[in-house]
Formats: structure tokens, C-alpha cells, sequence
């Protein structure tokens, strides 16, 4: 591809300029990103070695941590050193790597959100043929999938960015590169590239976001022909799934669906689903789940006791 731009770096404005407020962000998101990293960590681990955690819901799960804690990966350590830094420059070339691996990994949580949900579907709503649906094979099959999908749509918006000319200015009023702020600083009508955008990121969060809804509705509804303590089990694993949905898909919807405009409060909406989304959903999971709660007890007594 030909890449017009006289840009060959580019200066992030980070969340603040405010030295004080700098230094602030710099401890907090510093505990926030190895917080999110040691959690994901531990399901991923407490998943791998514990064999009652083998079931299809576990195995998406851990692939699910992977993502989220190379997701965080690829903003908050930028983000942590810059608000340390004089200069939060940023290069051409790791901007854009930063825009493909920003999408490649939201959108494998993305693909990995629906496949869980689907694990659900068919062990609540179809129990007798569920070992024959999600056999572990269909699981790998899945995932593969996952990951090719994440790469089609991250490759389509890397073509997107790499086509727009950049003359100058090159401050991006955000503390990471994507799309949008990006739009603002090219030399160029952008009209058809946002449009290209929504029907890509737009619509798979869109889409994504509803099927998801509609899927967990179905669920619940159909929770009422289960025994108490199987609704009880059931309705808790859900419950999980449904809050990791709506705290990821909203703020997402918001960024990508709309209009090539930028608004104060982008950057705090993009904090949720960058980074504060991927801190919370071990949490979730966690918290919620006595089944990983056990496991992990039982590694940290291995772990001690060795």
C-alpha cells in the first residue's frame, strides 16, 4: 500500500497535562495494569492445572484472560510511561501497530464473548446433546476461527489508517492511537473512511451486542424448567456473562457508531473498555464462580505447600 503521510511521528496528550493529576494517573494505572495482568494470569494458570475446570465454558475463559490482559497490553503501558515522560511521542510505524493490535485483541474478546455465550445456549437450552455440540474439538475449531476473524477485521482497519495522508498537526488529543483521533489529523474528507469504520467496528459491536442480549434472554427464559439448585447455578454463571457484556459493548458502541466527531468524555469511555474492562472481568469471574474459586484455593494451598 501506498502510505501518504509527512508525519513520521506523532505526540499523545496522554489523559492529562496537569503534572500533579500526571503523576496520579502514573500510580494508578500502574496498580490497575499489573492488577489485570495478575489476574488474568491466575484464571489462565488456575484453568490449565485444575482438572475440574475442563469443561468448554473454562477453556474459552482462559483464552478470554489471554485477551484481555494482551488487550490492557497494548495501551496502559504507553499510557503509564508517557505520564511519566516529558515527551509522549509515539513513531508512525508504532502507531499503527498499536491501532492493529488494539482491534485484533477487542475484537477477539468480542468473538470469544459470543462463543461463550453460545456454550451457555447449548448447555441450558440443549443438555443432552451438549458433549456432542461443544466437543473439545469444536472448542479448538472455534477458537481458530476466533483468532482468524480478530485478524480479518484488525488487517481492515490497519488498510483504513494506513490510507490517510497525514500533513500535520500531529498531536493526538488521546492516550492511545486509534481510528478516531486519527481521522481528526488527516489532510483529507474522511466521510467515506468513518462510514467504512461503523460498517466494520460499528457493526460487529452492534450485531455482536444484540445476538448477545437475544441469546441470554432466550437463556433466562428458559431457565424456568431447570431445578432450583440448576437455575441458581445457571442464572449466576449468566448474571456474570451479561455484566461482562454491557461494560464492554457499551462503551464500544459509543466510540464507533456514530459520526466522525470527538467529544471529552471519548477518553474516559475508552478507559472502561481498554483497560478497565479487562481489570474487572477476572473479578467477575472470579467472585461470582464458586467452581474457580475452589481450584484457586486449591493451587494456592499446592503452591504454599510445595
Amino acid at each position: 500500500m501506498n502510505i501518504q503521510s509527512n508525519v513520521t511521528e506523532f505526540i499523545l496528550l496522554g489523559l492529562t497535562q496537569d503534572p500533579g493529576r500526571r503523576k496520579i494517573v502514573f500510580a494508578v494505572f500502574l496498580v490497575f495494569y499489573l492488577a489485570t495482568v495478575l489476574g488474568n494470569l491466575i484464571i489462565i494458570v488456575t484453568i490449565k492445572t485444575s482438572p475440574t475446570l475442563g469443561s468448554p465454558m473454562y477453556y474459552f475463559l482462559s483464552y478470554l484472560s489471554f485477551a484481555d490482559a494482551c488487550f490492557s497490553t497494548t495501551t496502559a503501558p504507553k499510557l503509564i510511561v508517557d505520564s511519566v515522560s516529558k515527551k509522549q511521542i509515539i513513531s508512525f510505524k508504532d502507531c499503527m501497530t498499536q491501532v492493529f493490535a488494539a482491534h485484533f485483541f477487542g475484537c477477539m474478546e468480542i468473538f470469544l464473548l459470543i462463543l461463550m455465550a453460545y456454550d451457555r445456549y447449548v448447555a441450558i437450552c440443549k443438555p443432552l446433546h451438549y458433549s456432542t455440540i461443544i466437543s473439545l474439538r469444536v472448542c479448538r475449531i472455534l477458537v481458530i476461527l476466533a483468532w482468524v476473524g480478530s485478524c480479518i477485521h484488525s488487517t481492515a482497519q490497519i488498510f483504513l489508517a494506513l490510507s490517510l495522508p497525514f500533513c500535520g498537526p500531529h498531536l493526538i488529543d488521546h492516550y492511545f492511537c486509534d481510528l478516531q483521533p486519527l481521522l481528526k489529523l488527516a489532510c483529507t474528507d474522511t466521510y467515506v473512511i468513518n462510514l467504512l469504520i461503523i460498517s466494520n467496528s460499528g457493526v460487529i459491536c452492534m450485531v455482536s451486542f444484540v445476538l448477545l442480549i437475544i441469546s441470554y434472554i432466550v437463556i433466562l427464559y428458559s431457565l424456568r424448567n431447570q431445578s432450583s439448585e440448576g437455575k441458581r447455578k445457571a442464572l449466576s454463571t449468566c448474571i456474570s456473562h451479561i455484566i461482562v457484556v454491557i461494560i464492554f459493548f457499551v462503551p464500544c458502541i459509543f466510540i464507533y457508531t456514530r459520526p466522525p466527531m470527538t467529544f471529552p468524555v471519548d477518553k474516559l469511555v475508552s478507559v472502561f473498555y481498554t483497560i478497565g474492562t479487562p481489570l474487572l472481568n477476572p473479578l467477575i469471574y472470579t467472585l461470582r464462580n464458586k467452581d474457580v474459586k475452589d481450584s484457586m484455593r486449591t493451587l494456592w494451598r499446592r503452591i504454599v505447600g510445595s
